[in-house]
């Protein structure tokens, strides 16, 4: 890091600075602690090594884009600068430095500013440099220019730099240079500075603006410090600088993404007492946080309160009310809002249709949704992406595949594409539905639209290839994914296990199993039930109890299907006393056996004649409010119809 070191003279004038810089008490530092080194405005630049252009390159680059056709004063004057092109803005830079005598700085920071709003930080960079090359006066303004142009692109210390300089020369920085500074700050991760200076610039008797304010809310929420962003709200209002609305909705709004809702309603509550009353665009939010991460009962409780202070709802309101209660299948309160919002005259929007027919699809009203769907149209609502895509996940869902096709080749007929999910989720439908050959097909046509694949897409069609036994196809998919760079995550990694356990590829699992342990993927208990199952299946029960007694040392408790399956392995190897005793220790571990656990046992015992013992089962069974599947009662009726059972045990079953 640079040292830096300023000389500020000790008039009256310059306490300030000397606070800023560190030469005053401790706790005013805000600069690094090592000091600020005093480089001049071309040291920064040609220090600077993010530049894309250098100064030679440059200068030829004006004297190209550079003409005469027109006076700068006018083409100023007359709004050139609004909408300028850089090129533009190059040659038009070239006429003001050609001209004698110079434009007046006022001039030159128009034309500077208009080129930083195009983020062509580099160019205003090397537009000061050769402004201060010809001997043109900086200001207060253009320095702030400079300043945020250093912070836009991560080089702090040159910011530093120039706000030397520019307190040396006697220019005290406004709040726009500080919020500018503290910009750089948090995109620099050094939030701490950035909250040293914004106490400074308080008690120096500079007030922070909503801008500066959301600035540094930003970055404690880039790093993760939802907390510390509330403290530093309440520690700013008690220093008498009162955050506004705007600051506490960006607040709210950071809080609701990460699912902190007791924070979001302690900062309401405050914001109830205090002096700026909550809008409805605060309350909404909060609102939607309660319906994604609480309870929509908490939701409907504050929307109620939100009414009685005479806080109007709006349609987002609305929507993520409706949008939950769908979810929780709720639908007279939903019929309910929908009534109310339509007396309001707040019409139903896109979002909320598109909430009532996923809700509608998921739970299988196929003929409501496409009522919905219909009335969207009479209401000239035109469909989203997530409106086809969610007819079409319906449609998949009632293997009603034919139409789902349709409705794709409709969407994009009306000039609404497929994105990633639509596709994902026709792939997923022809999938299930033993149509892999189609899912490819349909891959090939997403990757030709320049949708790329994702681990959604490659797991769904690896899955399909060992549904219908292709486990060569499924490899190569797999080995696709993993050349075309596509994470791949344990739901993959998972599926690719089961694919070829359940195809009696046991070697080829173990050597991917054997591999996921070597890597930085964290194997967790769904992974070994599946080696388990597949070690069982294939007969080698010894190795499967082996890994299943390792599991403990792993960090991993067996869950009921670890200890069923291993159960079903011993029975297969007609192991019943190994498979009882592992059934009383599962009891012994809490781990509460479930219907096939039952069923494996009473079917295992039937078999081998002991009815005293299945008897136990299918009564245990029965207390645990369980009964026979269809395997065991097939059984009971093979052994009923060879004399060997009477019909007691089939009542007892069912």
């Amino acid at each position: 890091m640079w040292r830096r070191v300023i000389v500020i003279s000790s008039t009256a004038k310059r306490n300030v600075h000397r606070n800023l810089l560190g030469k005053g008490k401790a706790g005013y530092r805000v600069m690094p602690r090592n000091g600020l080194r005093d480089l001049k405005l071309d040291d920064a630049i040609a220090r600077t090594a993010s530049l894309s252009i250098s100064l030679c390159s440059f200068r030829c680059w004006v004297r190209a884009f550079s003409g005469d056709s027109c006076d700068y004063r006018e083409k100023i004057r007359n709004g050139f600068l609004k909408d300028i092109k850089l090129n533009d803005a190059i040659g038009l830079f070239g006429e003001m430095v050609k001209s004698r005598p110079f434009p007046s700085i006022i001039e030159f920071s128009r034309l500077l500013s208009a080129i930083a709003k195009m983020k062509k930080f580099d160019v205003v960079i090397s537009m000061g440099e050769e402004m201060h090359k010809l001997g043109i006066r900086h200001d207060l303004f253009t320095y702030s220019i400079f300043i945020g142009c250093f912070c836009r692109t991560s080089e702090l210390p040159f910011a530093l730099a120039i706000l030397g300089k520019m307190m040396k020369l006697g220019f005290e920085p406004s709040i726009v240079t500080l919020s500018s500074l503290l910009n750089g700050y948090c995109h620099g991760n050094k939030i701490s500075d950035a909250i040293s200076l914004l106490d400074q610039m308080v008690e120096l008797g500079f007030k922070p603006d909503t801008v500066t304010f959301t600035t540094l809310i930003h970055g404690l929420f880039l790093n993760n410090k939802a907390s510390e962003a509330v403290a530093f709200v309440d520690r700013m209002a008690a220093k008498g600088c009162q955050p506004s609305l705007v600051t506490y909705g960006v607040v709210i709004n950071g809080i609701c993404k990460r699912g902190s809702m007791d924070l979001d309603l302690n900062l309401l509550k405050k914001m109830e007492k205090g002096k700026i009353e909550p809008n409805v665009v605060i309350y909404s939010t909060v609102i939607d946080g309660l319906c994604k991460y609480r309870d929509v009962n908490e939701a409907l409780d504050l929307f109620n309160e939100m009414e009685n202070k005479g806080i109007k709802p709006n349609v987002i309101t609305y929507n993520s009310l409706i949008s939950c209660l769908c979810n929780y299948g709720r639908w007279s309160d939903t019929s309910r809002l929908l009534s109310d919002m339509i007396k309001r005259k707040l019409n139903p929007d896109v979002v909320t249709f598109n909430a009532l027919i996923d809700a509608l699809m998921k739970e299988g009203k196929l003929l409501e949704a496409e009522e919905l769907y219909k009335e969207m149209i009479r209401r000239s609502i035109d469909p989203d992406t997530i409106t086809y895509s969610s007819l079409i996940n319906g449609f998949c869902m009632h293997d009603r595949l034919d139409e789902a096709e349709r409705m794709v080749e409709f969407m994009v007929s009306k000039g609404c594409f497929p994105d990633i999910v639509t596709c994902n989720t026709l792939i997923n439908g022809l999938c299930k539905s033993k149509r892999v050959e189609d899912g490819m097909e349909v891959f090939r046509e997403m990757s030709q639209r320049g949708i790329v694949g994702n681990t959604i897409t490659y797991t769904t069609l690896m899955q399909g290839y060992f549904q219908v036994g292709d486990c060569d196809n499924a490899q190569k998919l797999f080995k696709q994914m993993v050349s075309d760079g596509v994470p791949r995550d344990i739901v993959t990694y998972s599926n690719l296990l089961h694919g070829l356990c359940n195809n009696g590829k046991l070697e080829k699992a173990l050597v991917i199993y054997h591999d996921m342990q070597k890597s930085e993927i964290e194997l967790d208990i769904t992974t070994y039930n599946i080696i388990i199952h597949g070690m069982c299946k294939a007969g080698e029960i010894e190795d499967a109890h082996e890994l299943f007694c390792s599991l403990r040392l792993k960090g991993l408790q067996p869950d009921v299907v670890t200890y069923t399956t291993m159960i079903s392995g011993f029975c297969r190897k007609d192991l019943k006393q190994d498979a009882y005793a592992l059934f009383s220790k599962m009891k012994e571990d809490e781990i509460f056996p479930n219907d096939c656990t039952y069923n494996t046992l009473i079917r295992a015992y039937l078999r081998d004649g002991d009815k005293v013992t299945s008897v136990e089962l299918i009564k245990e069974m029965r207390s645990c409010k369980f009964c026979g599947d269809a395997s065991t009662i097939s059984l009971v009726y093979d052994m009923l119809y060879d004399g060997r059972l009477d019909k007691s045990f089939l009542k007892m079953l069912s």
